[in-house]
């Protein structure tokens, strides 16, 4: 696939650098406390909150947090997932085949309905249309979808249906290509597939790269395809990813310290890098010069056209008000870099990789 492009499409009217960092975020963001309490009186029924109500409190959090990521200055945003509950249960309720036994303990005082493959999963009607439709309408920013990618809709269930959790992986990769056409026709042009199973496990690369195949078939050139990997050991995957037919990786190194960076430094880094410069694990706002230097860590693996900013991961579980300060002053970093990049301040010029014979 190609890149720079293909990433050029979203620079904004009138960019005020020569260079571009396009800034963006992983996907989910905190909720507002009264949709929380929304969702209470929906499923209370004495109260007499019904699904109407519900919805229209849903569809003005998703206005409020699209605002909100375009206060921080953000090149592509989403509405923070704010109709969705669990990346894994939100799908699992819309595709067939998946059946629910109850909440699961999956860390701390976190749970979540770990569905069950109990039937062959199909396709009934889109996921998420409606959602990308609201939102692009309520921006005029470029929208990225986020979806969980068909290695975790297999992994983090039980499978009581296939052979094997590949068979099912390839099944639900038809069914997510399904849904990105839909997607595609309605004017989406940035896609992202998180897959947080996949730096956990080793040696399923594989199967997830024959799963983007199927993801990708028939996907127009010009969309933007993004993989997500959360933290885990990236040399597990690295450099066999660079073969997935994906214009972005967006990688979770902020959480180690850039500890892993010289793993993708050889061989070199073809794809585009969208790279975590603040660690959503810690309820504190980096400042705009950490954040700079962490951008630049990007630098030492990609050249800046093939460079992508934004979180190491999703930030739902920060306070909503250090989720925004993140957020904001990694847009005014990425300016500050971009504008130095103009200046030549900036030195880009990366070690050559050794000969793969050394």
């Amino acid at each position: 696939m190609s890149t720079n492009q293909n990433k050029d499409q979203f620079r904004p009217d009138g960019h005020e650098n020569d260079h571009f960092l396009l800034s963006t975020v992983v996907g989910s963001y905190p909720k507002p406390k009264w949709l929380n309490r929304a969702k209470e009186l929906y499923q209370d029924e004495d109260h007499g909150f019904d699904e109407d109500d519900y919805q229209e409190a849903k569809d003005d959090a998703a206005r409020l947090i699209t605002n909100e990521h375009e206060r921080a200055g953000l090149d592509v945003v989403v509405d923070g997932e704010m109709r969705r509950n669990e990346m894994v249960e939100f799908f699992a309720h819309r595709i067939d085949g998946y059946e629910f036994n109850g909440p699961v303990k999956v860390w701390g005082h976190n749970y979540f309905d770990k569905p069950s493959v109990v039937s062959e999963v199909g396709y009934d009607e889109s996921w998420l249309v409606d959602e990308y439709e609201f939102t692009a309408a309520a921006t005029n920013r470029p929208v990225k979808v986020p979806i969980t990618g068909p290695y975790t809709l297999a992994n983090w269930s039980f499978n009581e249906a296939y052979d094997d959790d590949d068979d099912l992986t390839l099944e639900l990769a038809d069914l997510v290509n399904e849904e990105i056409e839909k997607l595609v026709d309605a004017g989406a042009r940035y896609i992202q597939i998180d897959e947080p199973a996949l730096a956990t496990t080793p040696d399923d690369h594989a199967i997830v790269g024959e799963a983007l195949e199927h993801i990708v078939s028939d996907i127009p050139e010009e969309v933007r395809i993004g993989l997500h990997v959360c933290y885990g050991d990236y040399s597990r995957i690295y450099p066999e990813i660079l073969e997935f037919p994906v214009d972005e990786f967006d990688l979770e190194l902020a959480n180690g310290d850039y500890d892993q960076l010289e793993v993708f430094k050889d061989p070199e880094f073809t794809a585009d890098l969208a790279l975590g410069v603040t660690d959503v694990h810690v309820a504190e706002v980096e400042s705009v010069e950490q954040i700079e230097q962490n951008i630049q860590k990007g630098l030492e693996i990609v050249p800046p056209e093939q460079l992508v900013v934004s979180p190491d991961c999703g930030v739902k579980l920060l306070p909503r008000e250090v989720a925004y300060g993140k957020m904001a002053n990694m847009v005014e970093a990425a300016r500050n870099v971009e504008a130095k990049l103009d200046a030549g301040e900036i030195d880009v010029e990366r070690e050559s990789p050794a000969p793969a014979d050394d």
